[in-house]
């Protein structure tokens, strides 16, 4: 299906939804917002995840009394939602109303109130979606005037979403160059219009540096890390499988499990890991970093993720499937290394092989963890992240 394809379809849709959005923009009238915002934000989840922490840093370097945050998806837990409201802004989940299948006709009469709180602000508000099926939605609903920026983390289901909203978005950030190329290939593919891919902006993730040099001993038994959720392309299964094949050649080395990953895991491997379930404290995650050797990526599509940054500013080693913007930052012998392929088979043991050969050459693992170090201080500081947001939403 070609661009205008979903652009059509979109349109019959919303002949359909306009008396929904009609009876939200009347209940906006009767009951009118009694706060003027700047900002609109709208993220899914505030729950345990790398996009997730991302939209609370965003809301960080630019959040405030005068912006508002909508959560529109039903979050899981609630790792990062003091981290939103570190930000100062106002804060509302409307997932009840959003993210129910069965009162779905709230969510079309929501999307009229949304729009038409946006719409009458005294002055034209911004408006941040960060992979919100809610805030496409909304788009085409938005006075054209207002300014609508969208953030892409990867290469995904969201990148076909978009599609029939593409025309009502000023920018859109992405946080891998891979990725921008695979959104201009299928910009090519569906035959969408040119000028819309000058509105695509690069724009690297950041993160707070650790604040004491880290004095890492890497002469203790091997510790290996896998942080994140149990969602599907995270494959967290094959971080256990590999655990077990490690453990039945040296059961000295350590694997543990940072996140939830309930049903993720076969049960007969969780007895090869250390499940430490989701861990909201910082300091307690900075810890397990600076103890731990090793980080892990299984996944089969990623953007860049921010587990990442974090493991090698506190001196581990990276060993990674070749997904999204990872073989640029992670170069073999250098910074980990990175697998040949993305089959489950090969990962599992092509990073099998490499954890037993780190294992017993320790000065490379040295030589790694100190060198990670030293390139997440020059490419991953939250002052370069904090200052390329500002400049977008105060542009």
């Amino acid at each position: 299906m070609k661009y205008q394809h979903y652009v059509i379809k979109r349109k019959i849709e919303n002949i359909f939804i306009f008396p929904f959005i009609l009876i939200g923009k009347i209940i906006a009238l009767l009951m009118p917002s009694k706060k003027e915002y700047k900002i609109f934000f709208f993220f899914p989840f505030y729950h345990t995840g790398g996009a997730e922490k991302v939209h609370a840093l965003i809301t960080q370097a630019i959040g405030n009394k005068e912006c508002i945050i909508f959560f529109t998806k039903k979050s899981a837990d609630a790792t990062f939602y003091a981290a939103f409201e570190k930000s100062n802004c106002s804060i509302k989940n409307i997932s009840t109303f959003t993210d129910n299948k069965w009162l779905y006709f709230f969510n079309l009469i929501y999307r009229g109130i949304i729009t038409a709180s946006i719409n009458n602000q005294s002055n034209y508000p911004i408006v941040f979606n960060g992979q919100s099926n809610f805030g496409y939605k909304i788009s085409p609903w938005i006075k054209k005037e207002i300014k609508q920026i969208e953030l892409i983390h990867s290469f995904n289901t969201f990148s076909w979403i978009r599609v029939p909203f593409i025309e009502f978005i000023d920018h859109t950030v992405m946080i891998s160059k891979v990725r921008i190329n695979n959104h201009l290939e299928q910009y090519e593919q569906l035959n969408v219009p040119s000028q819309f891919k000058n509105n695509i902006q690069y724009i690297g993730n950041g993160i707070e540096l650790p604040k004491n040099k880290i004095d890492k001993n890497y002469n203790t038994p091997l510790n290996v890390l896998y942080v994140g959720r149990g969602t599907m392309e995270k494959r967290v299964h094959l971080f256990a499988a590999i655990a077990k094949n490690v453990k039945e050649k040296n059961d000295k080395i350590n694997f543990t499990i940072i996140g939830n990953i309930e049903n993720s895991v076969p049960n007969s491997l969780l007895q090869y890991c250390l499940l430490q379930g989701n861990i909201d404290d910082a300091s307690q995650l900075a810890k397990l970093y600076a103890q731990a050797h090793l980080l892990l990526i299984t996944s089969n599509t990623e953007g860049f993720p921010m587990v990442v940054m974090e493991a090698m500013a506190y001196g581990c080693a990276i060993i990674a499937t070749p997904v999204g913007d990872l073989p640029i930052h992670v170069k073999n012998s250098i910074h980990g290394f990175v697998t040949s392929n993305i089959n489950e088979d090969v990962v599992i043991d092509e990073m099998t092989k490499q954890i037993m050969a780190l294992n017993t050459n320790r000065d490379l693992l040295t030589s790694i963890g100190l060198k990670n170090q030293h390139y997440a201080k020059e490419n991953f500081d939250i002052a370069v992240f904090n200052k390329n947001y500002q400049q977008l939403l105060n542009d």
